[in-house]
């Protein structure tokens, strides 16, 4: 009995879980780059009431009516509506980290880059000697993806666990700064004009990064059922989940505007943001260079990590879950140390595009990353409007999946949330397709259609190799 009771997890260990896996501080420097400064703390309140806190709800509902599944979205749509888009809830899941691994090298090379020099010299590289670099970086992620190495997701962990304590420690250091530092900051008005952000097409278009910065609450899906008292205790735990996640991203916010003047944001904030952030709070204490070299050293080993990872991981997800009729058997082809040889190669292929052909067309690195974190928030997202379709797929027929833990007892009231959960994706993700600029906006059109319609062609291929 003790050791049955030993197990449960109270709730405000499951906020505190589910916080390390839902914030970081990146999220703080593109909401600020992103939303005008200080007036982001406006739209990440907006994003925390109206969507992130139903959507959390949603998610431990799912978990708890879906106890015994282990394969996540896959699972929920399977047992709802059915193996077919049980398979293209896994694709897309899938699929949208392409993009996402593109990212990674060129994170990896600028924190490199600011571990060794503590400048930022890497913005004023050409962006196909770059992207050519970056190439090479991962190449050799997916060598290493190839040989099972299972050290790397103990020093993703280890390097994500030293990012987020960084990120908590600039927080309280910068609410500090004004009292025990002569550090010459800037003068915060406090005012509506300060903080008020303008609800025009530049406002709406970028909402995609609010959801992006905030989704992935259904990892934490299987610990509903591990709970002492689901019914009542999961949803307190999201609750402190987002006045959490509220808190940092508002301090943060306000850190931010200490150090950089919300009327002047750097053009290249969002690529060495959190390293001039680190560099100046190391001024501000006496500590010279030591932050920004150790924040870098960690992003970069971090950054590298998660690529392999990504290689690897979701592709298992995906081949695991599926069958051979919806995917071609040559894909589940797997060499001496697991990897899926086929999947790998697949990979490689689309990922080599993804980090070259937009350096054709973009020549800066600045505009290059600030595209790459915009086309993430186009194509992640995408996996969380199947989290709604589960949710709206379980209400309609919650009688034949009882559950400890319901978001909200009405049938027709659960389908509206998941209804407005969905549409409001999907609008961000519209909405963060949209750019002045001709090459970014078709490849931020091009990139997520073009990857998503590739699911549809893995069934005919399937089907004609039974033939």
């Amino acid at each position: 009995m003790k050791q049955k009771t030993s197990k449960k997890i109270l709730w405000h260990s499951l906020a505190f879980m589910a916080f390390s896996t839902v914030w970081s501080f990146g999220n703080v420097i593109n909401g600020f780059a992103e939303y005008g400064g200080l007036k982001a703390i406006v739209s990440w309140l907006l994003i925390f009431i109206i969507y992130f806190i139903p959507y959390a709800l949603m998610v431990g509902e799912l978990g708890s009516a879906f106890k015994f599944s282990s394969g996540g979205v896959s699972s929920w749509i399977w047992e709802t509506i059915g193996p077919k888009m049980a398979y293209y809830a896994g694709w897309t899941y899938w699929i949208v980290h392409m993009p996402y691994i593109s990212q990674k090298p060129s994170a990896a090379l600028i924190a490199g880059s600011w571990a060794l020099f503590q400048d930022n010299r890497a913005s004023q590289m050409n962006t196909l000697v770059l992207q050519g670099i970056c190439l090479g970086v991962f190449l050799f992620a997916m060598y290493i993806a190839s040989k099972g190495i299972r050290i790397l997701k103990t020093l993703a962990t280890l390097a994500g666990t030293a990012m987020f304590v960084m990120s908590l420690l600039y927080i309280l250091l910068m609410m500090a700064a004004p009292l025990i530092t002569d550090a010459s900051l800037v003068n915060i008005h406090w005012d509506w004009d300060t903080f008020l952000p303008a609800f025009d097409m530049k406002f709406f278009t970028g909402l995609s990064i609010l959801v992006f910065a905030v989704g992935g609450c259904e990892k934490i899906s299987p610990y509903v059922n591990k709970m002492k008292d689901p019914s009542r205790d999961f949803s307190k735990g999201m609750i402190a989940l987002a006045v959490m996640v509220a808190v940092c991203a508002i301090l943060g916010t306000i850190a931010m505007g200490m150090m950089f003047d919300s009327r002047h944001i750097p053009d290249d904030l969002m690529t060495n943001g959190a390293y001039y952030a680190f560099q100046k709070l190391g001024g501000y204490y006496h500590a010279g260079n030591f932050f920004v070299i150790f924040y870098a050293l960690t992003n970069l080993i971090g950054q590298f990590s998660v690529m392999v990872l990504s290689i690897d991981a979701p592709l298992r997800m995906l081949l695991g879950s599926a069958d051979d009729e919806f995917i071609p058997k040559k894909m589940f082809v797997q060499n001496a140390n697991g990897a899926y040889t086929n999947g790998h190669k697949l990979v490689m292929i689309i990922v080599a595009v993804l980090i070259i052909v937009p350096a054709l067309g973009i020549g800066s690195v600045d505009v290059l990353i600030r595209w790459l974190i915009k086309v993430n928030s186009v194509c992640m997202p995408l996996r969380y409007l199947w989290v709604f379709v589960g949710y709206i797929a379980l209400k309609k027929s919650q009688e034949d999946f009882p559950a400890e833990y319901r978001f909200v007892k009405s049938k027709t009231l659960g389908i509206l949330l998941g209804g407005w959960c969905f549409l409001f994706t999907a609008a961000a993700c519209v909405g963060g397709i949209y750019s002045e600029d001709s090459f970014q906006l078709v490849l931020n059109i091009v990139t997520p259609f073009l990857l998503v319609g590739l699911g549809f062609v893995m069934p005919y291929l399937a089907k004609r190799e039974r033939l």
